[in-house]
């Protein structure tokens, strides 16, 4: 009887992108649109809000793309050691590296038999591999990728920042900051809702969370703005 392979889809594989991406285009959103609210409540002509707004845009989505690369570069530097070291050991202590996974095994339930017959399988197998995955915790969908992580940052960081300069386009002069804000924050509670949806997270919490952290960024930029702009 043959047996039928299936690939199972499962959320962790999306969390690297995934995280790299809703954070990108959430601070897009957010700082962009506090941006050009508080420059619109300093009463500035319009083409000196577009000025701010298109800076804003370049200069996060860059930002963006040397911090997650930065951050993720040092996280497979460190990934990238410890699995030096792990081969290292694998090479020298071989006996004390497999009474290590036979441990780890008894930890989570095997008897003492069982674990050190599973240590030794896997050991021959993958060595590096299986004291990777149950001693370091270093997976496949969970190792670092730099590059990967700065494109989809300043990426997301530019779609999420343009949503807000497209609100600005069609706002009326008189209701330009409330117009903004008020595209933004319904950006931000969609961008809120695809990620619970993506992630499997409740819809609500996802939406909650974001558009409130939004409102408040959004309304404290636009209250300095508008102190500015009445003291001038």
């Amino acid at each position: 009887m043959s047996r039928l392979h299936h690939r199972e889809d499962h959320r962790t594989d999306r969390i690297g992108w995934l995280r790299a991406a809703v954070l990108g285009a959430n601070d897009g959103i957010v700082s962009t649109a506090s941006l050009v609210a508080g420059v619109a409540a300093s009463h500035a002509p319009r083409a000196g809000i577009w000025i701010a707004g298109v800076a804003g845009l370049v200069a996060g989505a860059m930002s963006m793309a040397a911090g997650e690369y930065v951050s993720v570069s040092s996280q497979a530097d460190t990934e990238r050691a410890d699995l030096d070291r792990e081969r290292h050991e694998l090479a020298t202590q071989t006996d004390h590296e497999h009474d290590e996974l036979a441990g780890i095994y008894e930890k989570r339930g095997l008897d003492a038999a069982l674990a050190r017959q599973v240590a030794e399988q896997l050991m021959a197998h993958d060595a590096l591999g299986a004291h990777a995955r149950d001693e370091l915790g270093i997976t496949e969908t969970g190792t670092a990728r730099p590059l990967q992580a700065a494109v989809a940052s300043a990426a997301s960081f530019a779609v999420g920042a343009s949503l807000p300069l497209l609100a600005l386009a069609v706002a009326p002069a008189r209701l330009l900051v409330p117009f903004v804000v008020g595209a933004s924050l319904v950006f931000l509670a969609t961008l809120g809702g695809l990620a619970a949806r993506t992630g499997g997270a409740p819809l609500r919490t996802g939406v909650v969370r974001v558009t409130l952290w939004g409102a408040l960024a959004m309304g404290a930029t636009a209250l300095v703005g508008s102190l500015f702009g009445i003291a001038a």
